[in-house]
């Protein structure tokens, strides 16, 4: 069961952190600035993790194996980190940008599950993207 949970224990865990820290940029810093750093500590602790975890580690065999996926995946991670720093900058709380960005996310993504993977599209999905639509009503109640 662990092996099962512990991933997404982590995304969790990371998630906080990254939400506290992407909150936490110097208003005054430019976001694309702060990212050359966030990129460079990415970097770093990638490489060293991938030669402590991996057996038989060859990053250069790994590099030949490369596809589109992490490339745009490098763009998309930029632009989500973008996204977050300038709404926090403009005022976005830390408890509703991540719910509301999740929610919108979550009704998309079963779409381009459907479209993309042959996913189907149950009265289950339907009713929980009305409940998340509800939820998202209440939170921007004012």
């Amino acid at each position: 069961m662990f092996q099962y949970i512990w991933p997404i224990g982590l995304v969790v865990l990371s998630n906080v952190f990254y939400q506290i820290c992407a909150k936490s940029v110097p208003e005054s810093m430019a976001p694309l600035a702060s990212l050359t750093i966030t990129y460079a500590i990415g970097t770093l602790v990638s490489f060293a993790l991938y030669y402590l975890l991996t057996k038989d580690a060859n990053i250069m065999r790994e590099y030949h194996q490369l596809n589109w996926a992490p490339v745009v995946l490098g763009i998309s991670i930029v632009g989500l980190e973008v996204g977050y720093i300038y709404a926090f900058q403009l005022g976005w709380q830390v408890s509703t940008a991540q719910i509301v960005q999740s929610v919108i996310l979550a009704i998309l993504l079963i779409f381009v599950g459907y479209l993309l993977y042959k996913e189907a599209i149950t009265w289950n999905k339907i009713a929980g993207i009305v409940v998340c639509l509800f939820g998202l009503y209440l939170i921007n109640l004012k």
